[in-house]
């Protein structure tokens, strides 16, 4: 098959059509080089421009300021569920960590093996539905940080603001939702993502981290899993995942030459709003995000029956489009419509949904 079907998975995701291009054009040989981008010396000049390029076009893009370190790392998301409580909950000090899915959870149980943990903000009892309001997010006087989960992938919910945490440091996993719109970096201590989802191919990890934070840092960490030594070798402590900063790279240009983020921001309001209007057209489909929750990137929606649920799943991918099926611990259907997702494919799915709906409706 050459033909490009449209993409609908959580991760790794789809990626924009140029940048796909420009990594088939330069892959046998960087222009220049004489040698594909996984084989040059992550030491070599050319890389270094690479990695040194990727930095400085993520602070132009998401106003990054002067006081935060810009770390390329390994081990996804799922690592950083651990490198954060190591690094950061110092002895003494317990965390808060704010309850709103699957991921969150999973964040949580790592941390509870470095440290205390305060879990807040749970809403669980409404099937992660929502986002917690303020009144039900209590915190812990002076914790060591309080972390967040930005986007919920598995359960399509999205915070529209950000908990008011006072002077502790808030930590963010933004892995499904980073840089699909404006963002003050400045509200945060740290932010971190894997790369697959909104940003590149899977093997990078984003972590943008307050510059006073790195002295919580213990010198008895592996090196590894240290972000001062990360930060003081500029990522280059052992060899980076130099194909996918290279490529990051390439997606953060893409977004530049958007427009930035409030362009992107424009784009996916559209992809979601088109989405969304079509699942509250009628009784058929059922979302499950409940309306003010509901995120931009990750829409999730059910059937009446597990049947019909199989059956659109099923004619759904016959029809060219891949990744529909919800995640397996919550069932029904996902659709998953990051930045680079063409809005092309939005209205192509809701003509296949209405004429699944006159057949089965």
């Amino acid at each position: 098959m050459t033909e490009r079907i449209f993409n609908f998975s959580s991760g790794p995701a789809v990626m924009p059509l140029p940048v796909l291009e420009q990594v088939q054009r330069d892959l046998v040989a960087l222009p220049g080089v004489g040698m594909s981008v996984m084989e040059i010396s992550h030491r070599s000049s050319t890389f270094e421009a690479i990695i040194a390029k990727a930095e400085a076009d993520i602070r132009k893009l998401a106003g990054v300021p002067d006081g935060y370190r810009i770390l390329f790392l390994q081990g996804g998301a799922s690592l950083q569920f651990s490198m954060v409580p190591m690094n950061l909950l110092t002895e003494g000090r317990t965390a808060d960590y704010l309850m709103t899915g699957t991921w969150a959870d999973k964040a949580a149980g790592e941390a509870r093996k470095v440290g205390t943990v305060n879990e807040t903000g749970s809403t669980a009892a409404d099937g992660f539905g929502r986002i917690p309001t303020d009144a039900e997010c209590a915190f812990t006087p002076g914790a060591a940080y309080v972390h967040m989960t930005s986007n919920n992938t598995i359960e399509g919910t999205e915070w529209q603001r950000l908990p008011k945490v006072g002077d502790v440091p808030l930590v963010c996993d933004a892995s499904s939702d980073i840089f699909s719109g404006p963002i003050d970096v400045t509200r945060y201590g740290l932010i971190y993502a894997g790369a697959q989802k909104n940003l590149g191919p899977s093997g990078v990890t984003l972590v943008i981290v307050r510059d006073d934070l790195l002295a919580r840092s213990a010198r008895a960490l592996p090196s590894m899993l240290n972000y001062a030594v990360q930060a003081e070798n500029g990522s280059l402590y052992n060899t980076p995942p130099a194909f996918g900063i290279y490529v990051l790279a390439l997606v953060v240009e893409w977004l530049l030459k958007l427009g930035g983020l409030p362009a992107i921001d424009a784009m996916n309001e559209r992809k979601a709003g088109r989405l969304y209007a079509e699942l509250d057209r009628t009784g058929f489909w059922r979302p499950t995000a409940q309306g003010d929750s509901r995120s931009l990137m990750n829409v999730t929606f059910r059937l009446a029956t597990e049947e019909l649920e199989k059956a659109f799943v099923k004619e759904s991918t016959a029809a060219g489009f891949d990744g529909l099926k919800g995640h397996r611990s919550v069932g029904g259907m996902r659709a998953s419509i990051y930045n680079a997702f063409p809005e092309e494919g939005i209205d192509r799915l809701v003509e296949f949904m209405r004429d699944f709906e006159q057949r089965n409706g």
